[in-house]
């Protein structure tokens, strides 16, 4: 039967080596490494869903401004037909002449609903490009607070080497203020 082997870097064979010896500074620093490394993912997570729903909102953007494109087009299309059937009308007597005005009418109808889906397909558009950049602050906000945990985890790894109290602290403080900066995306701030 094979047992398989584990590697580990040489950070994680002296947290597992002060964990276990007994010393109180290296079972609170290795703690919070955990803690800290757990946190960590969890902000991982979100900052990859916050940019995830932001390139969804941004392509949704672009396919409602491509769809607005389109149904100007087709009112600028209704917009020739409709002054062909005016130079109709003008050029023609009686009856030929009534058609014609009837059509530029037809055409004046037809182009207040195309501008009418147009404007709405630009709106929503708008709105999803707004969605977009509300999402992309929030996953800076989530990555500045992944950066400050990878800070407050190699502290702790260079406070276990150095044994440095201060450096200790200085983990407590970037893990405190990664915590404050995912508060602020958490609340959309």
């Amino acid at each position: 039967m094979s047992e398989g082997f584990h590697v580990h870097g040489p950070h994680d064979h002296e947290v597992e080596h002060k964990a276990h010896s007994g010393d109180p500074m290296a079972a609170r620093v290795a703690v919070m490494t955990a803690i800290l490394a757990t946190i960590g993912a969890l902000i991982s997570y979100q900052g990859g869903a916050t940019q995830n729903a932001a390139l969804l909102y941004k392509n949704e953007a672009a396919i409602k401004k491509t769809e607005a494109s389109d149904q100007w087009s087709f009112y600028q299309a209704k917009s020739n037909k409709q002054n062909l059937a005016e130079l109709g009308a003008t050029l023609t007597a009686g009856k030929v002449a009534d058609d014609y005005r009837a059509e530029v009418e037809r055409y004046k109808k037809e182009k207040e609903k195309i501008m009418a889906d147009a404007k709405a397909l630009e709106q929503a558009s708008h709105e999803a490009d707004t969605k977009s950049d509300e999402s992309m602050h929030l996953h800076h906000r989530w990555a500045q607070s992944m950066a400050l945990i990878q800070i407050a985890i190699a502290l702790a790894a260079i406070t276990l080497l150095t044994r440095q109290k201060w450096l200790q602290w200085m983990a407590y403080g970037a893990g405190i203020g990664s915590l404050v900066v995912a508060a602020l995306a958490f609340a959309h701030i």
